[in-house]
């Protein structure tokens, strides 16, 4: 049996890292499509914040189109996938959705991570993990991540790939419920060919 790549959507704060990280104690192999930003950001020796982290994203859909996110992990999934299952945090646009499942097909799934906003937006003002250095759990102001959802709605199609996953988990819960929602998930994805 090949083997998979799981690819996690939602929003900033929905709960996709928690998802992912299941995922890697169950053996996946990890990458993070936004890691490219996070990096060209302190590559311009800029401050870590919402709005220069929009113009790298943007501008690097400018430049490689809105499927960028997707054609530069390609080599990383592409190694990953060879020796394990892999688990993509973040898959952003639908373009990015389209040129991944081409080159993927059936050995790819979308899980997708929902909780509403209020909650979200609670949930990031408060977090934050020590030793984050990828900083994958910054916090966001409530302004911040309202901006941060309407950029990647009306700029990055983000909605696209969240209303076509394969599965949904409703995250209004905890965090052992969103990871025994991730284990029944993973036990679906194991037993399809």
């Amino acid at each position: 049996m090949p083997n998979k790549i799981v690819c996690v959507v939602g929003m900033a704060g929905a709960g996709k890292s928690v998802v992912s990280d299941e995922l890697v104690k169950s053996g996946f192999a990890f990458f993070r499509f936004g890691q490219i930003t996070l990096d060209m950001v302190k590559e311009k020796n800029l401050e870590v914040n919402e709005a220069n982290e929009r113009k790298i994203r943007e501008g690097l859909r400018k430049k490689y189109g809105m499927g960028a996110f997707a054609v530069l992990n390609i080599p990383k999934i592409d190694e990953l996938i060879k020796k394990s299952n892999v688990v993509g945090d973040g898959l952003y646009s639908w373009s990015e959705y389209k040129i991944l499942k081409e080159r993927y097909g059936d050995a790819m799934y979308v899980v997708a991570v929902y909780t509403p906003p209020t909650l979200r937006y609670s949930r990031l003002k408060n977090r934050s993990v020590e030793n984050d250095q990828n900083q994958r759990f910054r916090n966001f102001t409530e302004e911040e991540a309202k901006a941060r959802d309407y950029a990647e709605i009306e700029n990055l199609e983000k909605g696209g790939p969240i209303v076509m996953a394969d599965f949904t988990i409703v995250n209004t819960g905890t965090i052992d419920e969103v990871k025994k929602k991730t284990r029944e998930i993973l036990s679906q994805i194991l037993k399809s060919s």
